[in-house]
């Protein structure tokens, strides 16, 4: 079986550190069956006159291909011109990358897109000129807030149904995807892996140290994740003020970046350095901030599977997060956190306060926490390609 993949949820050169999880899967699945990857960079006439102000600007330096983790990733181009309405972005998306998939006809048996619109939209109208099977994989965010935009939801409910595979990260997500008209029988519930030679139990002060903050003996929170609006950052710096009035020995850090970054930064201003605004980092990385932690905090307001979580638990870290998607199938017990209502910072401070004042044994939390890793995700997404294919 050869898979070709078309996905703008990648890492390029102008933008390593996106989309860590595609990255992970995609090389994991590769070691297992040949793959071919496209991952397409948004383009318009004029968009380097607006590079300040469009990520299609910004990515004009990424180069046509490049190698990622041994991939060779193609970078073709697709017109999604500003202010066009997300009626036509999928249409748009397959009608630019047709001519190169027509190329490779008969060098794939199956298309597969980890992103339902517009990618995952154009990857079935692709495959259909193909004559080949699609399949796409759902995330989360892609379904529950890009997918009820109008215009998407009639688009997600023309196309999804017509793939020969749904591959969910959540039960919830594979139920809004039923909801959608795809066939159950037609939908695969396959969480994320975990890299478990990067995420594992370390030891607290070491990491700190590392990270140039050794001596420092507060409690830490610590949020990883984009910073925009649907990931619950300005309810979590509301929670950590009430924390923060009652307690002085917490301290935040807020690993990502994104669109409120300057709000994080002015809502932070007035604690000092209790908030630690760190900016996006290596997934490698990422590991020695969550060792150099007490707690893992999710506020998001939806969610499909969050891998971040799963790796918290890995590093044998407990999480505080809100009860969305599939993170109660993540945090089953008090054992591994707490989950409160999303949008609530009166309830996360509680609990942020409580589990703060719980301890707790690394290890044991790792092995109660624990699930597979990458390979075994890889072996289930090519389980599902090859029923699509049969």
């Amino acid at each position: 079986m050869r898979v070709l993949v078309i996905t703008q949820q990648f890492p390029n050169a102008a933008e390593p550190l996106a989309s860590p999880f595609n990255r992970q899967m995609v090389a994991a699945l590769a070691r297992r069956c040949p793959v071919q990857v496209l991952a397409p960079i948004p383009w318009y006439p004029g968009a380097r006159q607006l590079s300040r102000w469009s990520q299609a600007g910004r990515l004009l330096q990424v180069p046509a291909r490049e190698v990622i983790d041994g991939l060779e990733v193609h970078h073709p181009r697709f017109l999604h011109p500003p202010r066009m309405g997300r009626r036509w972005a999928g249409w748009l998306y397959a009608r630019s990358l047709a001519g190169e998939v027509r190329r490779r006809r008969g060098s794939f048996d199956v298309l597969f897109s980890s992103w339902a619109y517009p990618d995952g939209h154009a990857a079935v109208l692709l495959a259909r000129q193909s004559g080949v099977p699609a399949v796409v994989k759902v995330s989360g965010s892609d379904i529950n807030v890009v997918g009820r935009l109008p215009g998407v939801e009639q688009n997600l409910r023309r196309t999804l149904p017509q793939a020969g595979r749904i591959v969910a990260v959540s039960r919830p997500l594979g139920e809004a995807v039923a909801a959608l008209g795809v066939a159950r029988e037609r939908i695969e519930v396959i969480t994320n892996g975990v890299d478990q030679a990067l995420f594992h139990p370390r030891d607290r002060q070491e990491a700190r140290a590392a990270l140039g903050h050794g001596g420092d003996t507060r409690s830490w929170c610590l949020y990883v994740g984009r910073l925009e609006p649907v990931k619950g950052v300005a309810e979590l710096l509301e929670a950590f003020g009430r924390l923060a009035r009652s307690r002085a020995d917490v301290r935040l850090a807020i690993v990502g970046d994104g669109s409120l970054r300057q709000a994080c930064a002015r809502s932070a201003a007035s604690l000092g350095d209790r908030v630690l605004l760190a900016g996006s980092q290596p997934l490698e990385a990422v590991p020695r901030w969550m060792a150099a932690s007490d707690l893992l905090v999710l506020p998001s307001r939806a969610e499909g599977t969050p891998n971040v979580a799963l790796e918290a638990l890995a590093c044998g870290r407990r999480v505080v997060a809100t009860r969305v998607g599939g993170t109660p199938d993540v945090i089953t017990g008090p054992e591994l956190g707490e989950l409160v209502a999303p949008g609530d910072p009166e309830a996360l401070a509680r609990a942020l306060s409580g589990a703060l004042g719980q301890a707790y044994v690394p290890e044991e939390v790792a092995r109660a926490g624990a699930r597979h890793g990458w390979d075994e995700s890889a072996r289930r997404l090519e389980a599902a390609l090859q029923g699509a294919l049969a």
